[in-house]
């Protein structure tokens, strides 16, 4: 298996999800890694808008021809933007997942939350060692 993608700039969890950090929002979505493990993914549901994320917490779930996997959301805060293009295309995230494919949108409300996720390196690393 070729390496997955993992952009400097952005901030990772254990369970493979990543942020975006705009201010005091996080963009989330999930890894290059997670989209290769999961295969092409058929079906995404996001948070509803308005919605509290907590950490650790289940925001949305993807579905591949293989398997359904949660999505946690990786800051605690309010659903303030979700993709709902995604809906409609579900396979970008195979395609861009750092990108296009961005799920939510997160006003944190706890950015200390940040200082337990990795940064690329530390992610890189995690991931070889799965």
């Amino acid at each position: 298996m070729s390496a997955t993608i993992v952009p400097e700039g952005l901030k990772y969890s254990k369970d493979h999800e990543w942020v975006k950090v705009e201010g005091n929002v996080a963009t989330i979505g999930i890894t290059d890694h997670a989209q290769h493990a999961l295969g092409d993914i058929v079906f995404l549901e996001v948070p509803k808008l308005g919605a509290e994320a907590k950490v650790g917490k289940t925001v949305g779930v993807v579905e591949s021809v293989k398997a359904a996997s949660d999505i946690y959301s990786p800051v605690s805060g309010k659903v303030i933007a979700v993709n709902t293009a995604l809906a409609n295309a579900p396979e970008t995230i195979n395609k861009d997942c750092y990108g296009a494919a961005w799920m939510a949108r997160i006003e944190m409300s706890a950015p200390a939350e940040l200082n337990n996720l990795m940064d690329a390196a530390a992610y890189a690393k995690y991931e070889a060692g799965l």
